[in-house]
């Protein structure tokens, strides 16, 4: 998994509560095994008309002012329903690094870290900021700095934020489940050995 420090990116908006495992990624698309090709895919019965190929005008993420983003905003209880991890895998194959949210559901939260995605938690009211900022200035970038927990923009935001310890070194060493496990290699090796 790639190590995640810093990252700047173009914001999207998704202005609803509640988005679900389902919405993210529809159930009939869970046919890959593969992590990779869910990106387009993702938001698939809004981003696109009933035909399944014509994009959705009136979906905010179709419009072309949010073409290559990178950071994805969102309302309360992001990520609710199924525990279905291809979740987030279609959030990083579409090009997402980051969710900013009021709320996330537990498991697409932590899910999220074991597949370089980085969750924040930030108030109601600092995400309606967010979302204001966004819809203001066409091109609107975001700068995440997860050595320092602090988002930037250009325009004069600052606002920090908590994580766990834990689930910040996961991210800035690029670890997953089995590379945090094999940190400790020689220990096992030596385990093994005794056995």
């Amino acid at each position: 998994m790639e190590a995640f420090k810093q990252h700047s990116g173009i914001v999207a908006p998704v202005d609803r509560v509640n988005v679900d495992t389902d919405a993210i990624i529809p159930k009939q698309f869970l046919k890959r095994i593969e992590r990779t090709g869910f990106g387009q895919f993702l938001f698939y019965e809004w981003r696109f008309l009933e035909n399944g190929v014509d994009k959705n005008p009136d979906f905010e993420m179709n419009k072309p002012r949010y073409n290559g983003s990178s950071v994805l905003i969102s309302r309360v209880n992001f990520g609710c329903g199924s525990s279905r991890e291809h979740a987030p895998w279609a959030i990083l194959d579409y090009g997402f690094k980051v969710v900013i949210a009021p709320s996330f559901a537990d498991i697409f939260y932590n899910n999220c870290f074991k597949n370089g995605i980085l969750p924040i938690k930030l108030s109601e009211e600092q995400v309606e900021g967010l979302f204001q900022r966004t819809a203001s200035n066409d091109g609107y970038k975001l700068h995440v700095d997860l050595k320092n927990k602090v988002i930037t923009d250009d325009f004069g935001l600052k606002i920090e934020f908590d994580l766990d310890e834990h689930r910040r070194q996961y991210l800035l060493q690029g670890l997953d489940d089995i590379g945090l496990t094999l940190q400790h290699e020689d220990k096992i090796a030596a385990y093994e050995q005794r056995a």
